[in-house]
């Protein structure tokens, strides 16, 4: 296989179980679950279908003869009509019943729901594994002061469980939406070549409300609830765009939390999993690089661009139909798919192996902490007798030498020695570094991180406890 294209989804990132669900084998197997649902539907409707050929159908339902489908499909150029024939060669009683009324998205849309919905479930799985791993983060280090950053400017302290909050909501808002999506997905049913069921009306001699139980009959024994109302000859293409939407929203959640980790392990506060063996750079042999960070932000960038395709489908589709759907949905669809998969398995493993280092972060927090302390330094001072608009402009002015300090001199933050020693302040230096315990800055951030995982994650996580407790491993 060295000497041809190999998709990159397949090689390095996504799961066997993912990959399974967009391969040929779980594609024509499903169609013939599909036909075997439509021959039990005809035949408890009134049509002249036996119980014995329904039987010799699902005797051959898992055994599919490829090659005689394959030597078909060269002949005929008709992917469906090629597995009906292959399906009628192992089922000779059957043969004449198979595929009855249809048209070919009657197995070809049906299946790609189905696959849809299958892996729609897998992604949900595995985006509430992530949240429960970023949960035990953010209660571990809830209470760990760390300078915020706005601007990536130092800001008012925050915590590491507060910030890992915010990567742990927006994929909350994720899961939001995929179950709004899940629960809306529908069958197409069995609509016939325009969506009109003709074909249908006229094998039950005008009875339409046989058509309309044939429909609720194949959903159900395909495990759906229902199927779409109406329908051209496919479902419409816009569910494809609300599908890959959701994938995009997920790819967007784990690039933020990427771009957060690179840049603090710049910071060289937090580190993502390293290995032992593993080598960081080609020519310098001390680097660390993010690279399941990096890994995860550019499959991300690959999801949010692929959403794109079913949106301008969708958007270009002609009446009841035009077949310039068939290309593009080969490929954007299952590498969508593919590609979360991929992200989410590389965002368990970085969660799980999450390095932080309470000394790098308190050394960073303290170089910071004396300007964030000025207010309350400041207040202090007017208790003490201070004028409160005079010692403002006096903590200005200091601010601006001990900034000027540290910048151009490259010396340390000395404005708490500077306070000192004037005594517009009537503050001692070891008063002053009293006031120093971050911890009396970071505001709610402790309890609010509680508050979320108690009130809101916790509940969503013993809900699906039966899922939890994965283990990602990737291949490189």
């Amino acid at each position: 296989m060295n000497d041809r294209y190999v998709s990159p989804l397949s090689e390095r990132y996504a799961s066997q179980e993912m990959q399974y669900l967009f391969s040929p084998d779980k594609k024509f197997k499903t169609w013939r679950k599909l036909w075997i649902a439509l021959a039990e539907t005809e035949k408890e409707l009134g049509l002249p279908v036996t119980e014995e050929q329904i039987e010799e159908l699902k005797a051959h339902a898992e055994d599919i003869n490829y090659q005689v489908a394959r030597e078909r499909e060269r002949e005929v150029r008709h992917d469906v009509m090629s597995h009906v024939y292959a399906y009628g060669v192992q089922c000779p009683k059957a043969k004449g019943i198979i595929h009855l009324g249809a048209t070919s998205c009657y197995v070809g849309d049906n299946t790609d729901l189905i696959i849809m919905t299958e892996a729609l479930r897998l992604v949900r799985k595995k985006l509430l594994n992530v949240m429960a791993e970023l949960a035990g983060f953010a209660e571990r280090y809830k209470d760990q002061p760390t300078l915020a950053f706005t601007h990536f400017q130092p800001a008012q302290p925050t915590t590491v469980g507060k910030r890992a909050s915010l990567w742990l909501h927006d994929l909350m808002l994720d899961l939001e939406d995929l179950e709004y999506v899940l629960g809306s997905m529908k069958l197409l049913g069995s609509k016939g070549t325009t969506g009109t069921q003709a074909s249908f009306l006229e094998l039950f001699d005008g009875d339409h409300e046989k058509c309309r139980r044939a429909d609720r009959m194949i959903a159900e024994k395909m495990g759906f609830a229902g199927c779409y109302p109406v329908s051209g000859q496919t479902y419409s293409r816009k569910v494809d765009s609300r599908v890959l939407s959701v994938l995009a929203g997920i790819a967007q959640s784990a690039h933020k939390f990427t771009n957060d980790i690179r840049l603090l392990q710049h910071l060289k506060e937090v580190e993502e999993p390293f290995e032992k063996s593993q080598i960081g750079s080609s020519a310098m042999a001390y680097k660390r690089n993010p690279m399941r960070s990096e890994r995860i932000a550019s499959l991300a960038d690959y999801v949010m661009a692929d959403v794109m395709n079913p949106m301008l489908v969708a958007s270009t589709q002609w009446f009841e139909r035009t077949l310039d759907d068939s290309a593009n949905k080969r490929l954007s669809v299952p590498e969508g798919f593919l590609a979360i998969d991929g992200i989410l398995d590389l965002y368990l493993n970085v969660v799980d192996g999450l390095v932080v280092y309470p000394k790098v972060i308190e050394k960073h927090m303290m170089a910071e902490l004396p300007f964030m302390a000025t207010e309350n330094i400041m207040m202090d001072a007017v208790k003490a007798g201070g004028d409160r608009q005079e010692l403002h402009e006096r903590i200005r002015t200091l601010s601006m030498e001990a900034g000027k300090n540290v910048k151009v001199n490259g010396g340390e933050n000395n404005l708490l020695e500077l306070i000192a020693a004037d005594p517009t302040f009537h503050l001692k230096l070891e008063d002053l570094q009293r006031t120093m315990d971050p911890k009396h800055y970071v505001g709610r951030a402790p309890e609010q991180v509680e508050e979320f995982l108690n009130e809101v994650i916790r509940p969503i996580l013993e809900e699906n406890r039966e899922l939890l407790g994965m283990k990602a491993e990737i291949n490189v």
